[in-house]
């Protein structure tokens, strides 16, 4: 059994999650070399594809907006002592809900007021979604992991149903609404950046990245600066103390799952305001399950979910990249990469913690005077 250690936070948060990092890439080169690749070219090639140029890097954080969104979804539940793994279905109604502003205002409205709308809504309905899992979790004992999940299938099917009938494009085969008006368009970084004159290649990178790290921000704000984050941490730690201490846990777990799906649903307005342009089935690809993985490298800090978020982006533009540039390279190849940084990072996060703590101490830490 691993020994449980209580490191600085430091260390917590920054350290141990590069450690972890580094044992993965570790053993997941010693599997690239038993397939009979060079893992050092494995290597240099996802960096080159992630980073070395203006296109990879804005692909890169295309992938991490929507990564940092589903992370801090995953850690404001869990700081009150919740485990969300809804974000996929509160992602699919945060589309919904930015979809239909789209479709109900960008047509006669103009971009300053229809954008923040757009916001709003893919937030309300992601919160909506939310709020109802935690609401059974707080009055009648069902637990999160079994609604939330339950809600992610019920929200496809929702999603796909307006598809295939209300919602449906008149003329169209494909199961897609009809395309916004541009009012409803959230500006590309390329786009921006022209309007200062700087020239940027054409990428699914817009200004959605702005509001995640504005997310990130307020986030850790409400977490470790306000009294009610303070009170939501109490019950996530302690429950028992926290109703002791006078905290009333009912509402802030309702609470933190609300602001927990408002998160997630922000991920509509990257895919569908500022990519896809309509609503169109499975835009959400995943990205709310592996915000769960986001969180747990990132420690479920606000700092360290934006990190996550960077290199999961960075695998999953640099995995494109190998499967173009090495004949016999797969995808799979890149899923066992993301499995094993999951393992030591996740289940095997306190492997390391040990030695990490004789050596800090070894060296002066922890002692006064």
């Amino acid at each position: 059994m691993t020994q449980e250690v209580e490191l600085p936070r430091w260390m917590d948060v920054a350290l141990l999650p590069l450690v972890n990092l580094g044992i993965a890439l570790l053993v997941a080169g010693a599997v690239v070399a038993l397939v009979g690749f060079q893992p050092g070219q494995v290597l240099a090639l996802l960096l080159e594809g992630a980073f070395g140029s203006q296109a990879g890097i804005s692909y890169t954080l295309y992938y991490a907006t929507t990564f940092v969104f589903t992370g801090l979804a995953v850690a404001v539940a869990f700081h009150g002592g919740l485990f969300n793994i809804g974000g996929e279905g509160q992602a699919i109604l945060g589309g919904l809900g930015a979809g239909l502003a789209a479709l109900g205002l960008a047509d006669t409205l103009p971009a300053w007021l229809v954008l923040p709308l757009v916001v709003l809504g893919a937030a309300l309905l992601g919160m909506v979604w939310a709020a109802i899992p935690g609401a059974l979790q707080a009055w009648r004992g069902s637990h999160t992991v079994i609604t939330t999940i339950m809600f992610n299938f019920i929200a496809s099917a929702l999603l796909g149903w307006l598809l295939v009938g209300p919602l449906k494009e008149a003329g169209n085969m494909t199961p897609e609404s009809r395309a916004f008006g541009d009012a409803a368009h959230v500006p590309g970084l390329h786009e921006a950046l022209a309007w200062l004159g700087v020239e940027w290649p054409r990428t699914p990178l817009n200004l959605s990245l702005l509001l995640a790290l504005a997310a990130a921000v307020l986030v850790w704000l409400a977490l470790w600066k306000t009294r009610g984050g303070y009170a939501l941490r109490a019950v996530g730690f302690a429950p028992d103390a926290a109703v002791y201490g006078g905290i009333r846990p009912k509402g802030l777990i309702v609470a933190s799952m609300a602001a927990s799906g408002a998160l997630a649903g922000l991920v509509g307005v990257n895919e569908i305001a500022g990519v896809h342009g309509r609503l169109l089935p499975d835009f959400v690809a995943g990205a709310g399950f592996a915000g769960i993985a986001v969180s747990l490298i990132g420690r479920n800090h606000p700092l360290g979910i934006v990190g996550a978020a960077v290199l999961f982006g960075a695998l999953y533009q640099g995995g494109s990249e190998l499967a173009f540039e090495i004949n016999g390279f797969s995808r799979d190849m890149v899923f066992m990469l993301q499995g094993l940084i999951v393992l030591f990072a996740g289940a095997m996060a306190q492997v390391a913690a040990p030695a990490l703590f004789k050596a800090w101490r070894a060296f002066g830490g922890g002692r006064h005077g």
